[in-house]
């Protein structure tokens, strides 16, 4: 019998590997229907849905490794990291999803959660005011304007797949949808901004890295107290914190 593995499990929903399968349990249907409507759209690799029965999602695993995880070394060639902005590319011009997703909200309730979220930040004392302060300041070329793409939502570095130079699957689709394509690219390079110039020469066309900077810190400010309280370390190295002093 093969062995069953939990990949990520907290209050919201949790994801199980058993051989060649992956089962995401999640309550949150909404999230599920997102996630099957985005990987039939999607003009990138992406896992084969095997069945699913609510509130349970089951897809076959994509081949390939990651080119790493947050906090952890990057592998992979600089032809592999411009593979993967090629294929961000090719999702962002692709014809618009129906729905917003995780990389669209709206500039207005973006710059409110953000002073919320700063503000608690400093009174519960788990992060000091100047580092605060100072990230969102930097967070304010984020809120501009911005043209719609079709985004993952959540493209962390550990939901694309390569073979060698080639991407072979990009996974976890539940927050894809129309928003801010410079989100995607900050969010996948979060951690590892060594590598930013590969992605964006294979992304293929300018890029405000002012804007990625923001990103960077306005989706760090905004994940701490979450990661905290869910059983995450956003304080060791190379997370979301020191993500923050980079910016000081």
């Amino acid at each position: 019998m093969d062995e069953v593995t939990v990949v990520v499990a907290h209050s919201e929903r949790a994801t199980l590997r058993v051989g060649d399968v992956f089962l995401k349990v999640d309550a949150d249907q909404a999230r599920i229907d997102v996630e099957v409507e985005a990987m039939a759209l999607a003009p990138v690799p992406t896992p084969e849905v095997l069945w699913r029965k609510p509130p349970v999602l089951a897809i076959a695993a994509v081949p390939g490794v990651t080119l790493g995880r947050l906090g952890g070394p990057s592998t992979g060639s600089s032809a592999a990291w411009a593979a993967a902005g090629a294929a961000i590319r090719k999702l962002h011009d692709a014809p618009l999803p129906p729905r917003s997703g995780g990389a669209g909200r709206s500039i207005v309730a973006l710059a409110a959660e953000l002073d919320e979220e700063c503000e608690l930040l400093v009174t519960s004392g788990l992060l000091p005011a100047d580092l605060v302060t100072r990230n969102r300041q930097v967070t304010e070329a984020a809120l501009r304007p911005w043209t719609p793409a079709f985004t993952h939502g959540d493209l962390q570095i550990a939901h694309v797949f390569v073979d060698g130079d080639e991407v072979t699957g990009i996974i976890d689709w539940s927050e894809a949808g129309q928003g801010d394509a410079l989100y995607d690219l900050a969010t996948f390079t979060l951690g590892h901004e060594e590598h930013l110039d590969d992605v964006v020469a294979g992304y293929g066309t300018d890029v405000d890295l002012d804007v990625i900077h923001a990103w960077w810190s306005l989706r760090s400010l905004l994940a701490v107290r979450w990661l905290t309280g869910h059983g995450f370390d956003p304080f060791a190295p190379g997370c979301e914190v020191d993500v923050l002093r980079s910016r000081m």
